[in-house]
């Protein structure tokens, strides 16, 4: 097996009406849960890297622990930039062998966005990489993303049209109410079904995305606190809403914080039972195992793409 894009993939997710988990990669024990959940599954996988990944682990480990999972599991593998904020990211994660990466122009004017996205649509596709892109901004903090709540702005269906006409893009990552990190929404989180679906309707067989799309499950905020954390409650994205925008077009579903909180309140709680021990293997391990139920979890339950290889 091997790491392959996401157009039959997302062909397959369209037209079954699921999505797949794009799930955010840190280290060899987040790489290792998230595939082993994918194979007991029989699942698509995405795995992607965001910018503050690259540099805590630095890109050369992260594509060697990618390409060991495949060679592990057998398992067929995209490997995705999240987020990538210029042209020089990604034509460095497309030379480095990445078989999909995201152009974030969002934050730029609409014709700046569509320049920018053009480009590297230029470079990744000659060189057979596909290219996902933003329009609209989420609100939220997460890794080097990080935009306030009056920046925010809702993606525009007839903008996203001559969007993905002018710039060819394969993928389009769209803002209907979704929210980046764990501190997402103060009232009761509400997605515009309205506009996905028009959106999806005047884009017929085209691939959208939602990120800051994690549910910030209350159980595992709850645990990271009992065992000495200092979260504060948050409501994320309910998961019946994502599995009704699977039905509507989004092929594609980031999740990342529901990974971060699960391993954290793992681990945290196997140190505090047993504050004796120093051994990593220990705790990262149970670290694994909650990145694994997780996954498995998302995939079963949420994004509805178990059995679908």
């Amino acid at each position: 097996m091997s790491l392959i894009t996401s157009k039959e993939i997302f062909r397959k997710a369209y037209e079954g009406k699921y999505a797949i988990g794009a799930f955010n990669v840190n280290n060899m024990e987040i790489i290792q849960g998230i595939v082993e959940a994918a194979q007991v599954e029989n699942a698509p996988l995405i795995l992607q890297v965001s910018a503050g990944a690259r540099k805590y682990a630095r890109p050369t480990y992260l594509k060697k622990l990618v390409e060991a999972a495949i060679e592990d599991t057998g398992l067929d593998v995209v490997l995705h930039l999240d987020h990538g904020e210029d042209f020089e990211i990604c034509k460095q994660c497309i030379d480095d062998g990445f078989t999909s990466v995201m152009i974030d122009g969002s934050k730029h004017p609409f014709e700046e966005n569509i320049a920018l996205t053009k480009r590297v649509v230029e470079y990744a596709h000659e060189r057979g990489v596909v290219v996902e892109a933003e329009l609209g901004r989420l609100a939220g903090v997460e890794d080097d993303v990080n935009v306030n709540a009056k920046d925010a702005s809702y993606t525009d269906p007839d903008q996203a049209v001559e969007f993905v006409e002018r710039t060819g893009v394969d993928s389009l990552a769209i803002a209907i109410g979704t929210s980046h990190g764990a501190y997402k929404f103060k009232g009761d989180p509400k997605l515009d079904f309205e506009r996905l679906e028009k959106i999806s309707n005047m884009l017929p067989n085209f691939p959208l995305v939602l990120h800051g799309a994690s549910t910030v499950i209350p159980e595992f905020v709850m645990a990271c606190n009992e065992y000495g954390g200092n979260i504060p409650g948050a409501k994320g994205v309910p998961e019946d809403m994502l599995s009704r925008a699977a039905k509507l077009g989004v092929c594609k579903i980031n999740i990342d914080t529901d990974l971060r909180l699960a391993m954290t309140a793992a681990i945290r709680k196997y140190l505090v039972e047993n504050p004796d021990v120093f051994d990593p293997r220990k705790y990262l391990g149970k670290g694994r195992d909650a990145i694994k139920e997780m996954v498995k979890h998302k995939i079963r339950n949420v994004l509805g793409c178990s059995n679908t290889l």
